[in-house]
């Protein structure tokens, strides 16, 4: 009677339990093939988005190499007399809003960060307040407040018994513009700014100042340099934000590259030569990007492992010194947010009977219906590729990433002019092969829904990876040991777990959308006014009274978001 060798019959008994629990080679090498399969389907879903964001830049950049002898001509004109003036003013407002925001943004957040002083609490919260303030708002405001015919122009003329105050700065004007992209801009430098001074800066500046250096010394040896790479992050949003605007600069009369680009555009009737023109400013922005994220690349600071940040000691402040840091924190809120808010209600409660009332419905319901729909589809958009960075990670899907997140830094005028090349030969195509009259995409809704999710996707995105960050890789791992992967696990784990995070992209992308006015002026559809678009309408044509109510009832949306921001500062200080 044979037996089957020990060794032997260990062996099959392995291999046959290998086969029933699925641990066998063969199954183990199918199971490694589906799961690289379904990561590279996941790729492609990241690189297929990234793709149709970059179609506005693709379309800019073709205009290159594109137009006619007209258009040559146009360019020659416009670099002859006006560019130089626009490429000036870009500059120089560039200057001023830089040095005024990190003025502005490092200073308050240095003194919240290390002082205490009557008042820090709100300030901590509230200095982040003119975020909700679009920055033609704060023009109009300002234009109002400090015109010839303004309440300081003509109070200052009674006082001193002058028709005319000759020395009077005029609010019109480039540095008028830089005021307010400075008052508008600097929460992006002092948020940035107060996180780096909480989390890299106590136990080095404590140690400075044990070692004899004097706060002064301390902040500018260490404190600062240790901030650097966040101070540069937030300058280049500024910037960016700076070189995209178009409603504050078209109305104080500022030519800059914005107002030239829709100037070549609308006055002179050449897109091809608007569209190259936007591919300078989009150059400027790609630096800016580029300069930001070297910034973050080469300067890296740690602090000892294991260890978390040193809570933050404040000094108290009392007599002069406390009022002084009061009044230098408080200056940024009343210029950029409570000043403005206040000269908009005053033209709002005196001239109520000249808004007409009878189209403000109309406004509201096509601005919410709009921002709605954009912020529907951005959050949708933003939870599948958050899904796919977190299924297939990886150097292939982080680029289509953060391809995706350029299109947060291209202003609204570039990508319009971007979408609308493409967008007007699809139109040629289908007239040729079907026979359609006129327009069938350009002037429709879901153009202008298209541009707005390039512009606004990426704000979503940050939101929802934020969520997925919080939610730990074992629930995976449990989900598909169950049987629940792909879709399914999506759908039955991760959204509910996402359900905050979502809300959060819905509602930045929401109130964006309601702000953005270069894009909406060139894309809505034939006759359709939304909030901004009136707003700038009323103002360029001086009925600012009128203006005040559209535009307040931006700042009260925009207050949203800024406040559920502003509480969350509030429990963590």
């Amino acid at each position: 009677m044979s037996s089957t060798p020990p060794s032997r019959a260990a062996a099959d008994s392995a291999h046959a339990d290998s086969v029933l629990t699925g641990r066998s080679p063969l199954v183990a090498r199918r199971r490694r093939t589906a799961r690289l399969s379904v990561a590279w389907a996941w790729r492609w879903v990241a690189w297929v988005s990234a793709l149709v964001v970059l179609v506005p830049m693709v379309g800019i950049l073709a205009a290159l190499g594109a137009g006619d002898a007209q258009t040559q001509a146009v360019l020659a004109h416009m670099l002859d007399t006006v560019l130089p003036e626009y490429l000036l003013n870009s500059l120089r407002i560039s200057v001023a809003v830089s040095a005024g925001v990190l003025v502005m943004g490092v200073t308050s957040a240095w003194l919240v960060v290390q002082y205490t002083f009557p008042g820090r609490r709100v300030l901590e919260w509230a200095l982040i307040l003119p975020l909700a303030m679009p920055a033609y708002v704060t023009a109009y405001a300002y234009t109002d407040f400090l015109q010839f015919a303004g309440p300081v122009q003509s109070a200052l003329r009674s006082l001193l018994s002058v028709e005319r105050l000759a020395a009077f700065p005029e609010i019109r004007s480039w540095y008028g513009a830089a005021w307010v992209f400075a008052g508008a801009f600097y929460p992006y430098v002092y948020l940035l700014a107060r996180t780096a001074f909480l989390e890299h800066s106590q136990r080095y500046f404590e140690a400075a100042r044990t070692l004899g250096c004097t706060p002064v010394q301390g902040f500018l040896r260490v404190a600062l340099p240790l901030a650097r790479p966040a101070l540069v992050a937030g300058l280049a949003l500024v910037l960016m934000e700076t070189l995209a605007d178009y409603g504050a600069v078209a109305y104080f009369g500022v030519p800059t590259l914005t107002t030239g680009i829709y100037r070549a555009w609308l006055s002179m009737g050449d897109r091809v030569a608007a569209a190259q023109l936007s591919a300078c400013l989009l150059l400027a922005v790609l630096v800016l990007l580029i300069a930001e994220a070297r910034s973050r690349a080469r300067l890296r600071y740690y602090g000892a492992p294991g260890r978390a940040p040193a809570p933050s000691r404040h000094t108290r402040l009392s007599g002069g010194r406390a009022a002084l840091a009061t009044f230098v924190c408080a200056l940024p809120l009343i210029i950029g947010f409570l000043l403005p808010v206040l000269i908009m209600l005053r033209l709002a409660a005196a001239e109520l009977d000249q808004v007409p009332w009878h189209r403000y419905g109309e406004w509201v319901f096509n601005t919410v219906r709009l921002a709605a729909v954009a912020a529907l589809v951005a959050s949708i958009a933003a939870v599948v590729l958050g899904y796919a960075q977190r299924l297939a990670p990886g150097r292939v899907t982080r680029i289509a990433i953060r391809w995706v997140s350029v299109g947060y830094a291209i202003p609204g005028a570039v990508i319009a002019l971007g979408i609308l090349t493409p967008v007007l030969q699809v139109d040629t195509w289908l007239g040729r092969v079907f026979g359609a009259d006129g327009l069938v995409l350009a002037g429709t809704s879901g153009v202008l829904i298209y541009a707005y999710l390039v512009r606004f996707l990426p704000a979503a995105l940050q939101s929802v990876d934020a969520g997925f960050a919080r939610i730990a890789p074992n629930l995976d791992a449990s989900a598909r040991s169950l049987g629940v992967s792909g879709w399914a696990m999506l759908r039955r784990v991760h959204l509910p777990l996402l359900r905050g995070s979502v809300l959060s992209a819905a509602l930045l992308v929401f109130v964006d959308v309601m702000k953005e006015l270069p894009a909406t002026l060139a894309l809505r559809p034939f006759n359709m006014d939304t909030l901004a678009v009136v707003t700038s309408h009323l103002a360029a044509d001086e009925r600012l009274a009128e203006a005040a109510v559209p535009a307040l009832t931006l700042v009260l949306v925009g207050l949203v978001p800024v406040l559920v921001l502003a509480r969350g500062m509030a429990k963590r200080a």
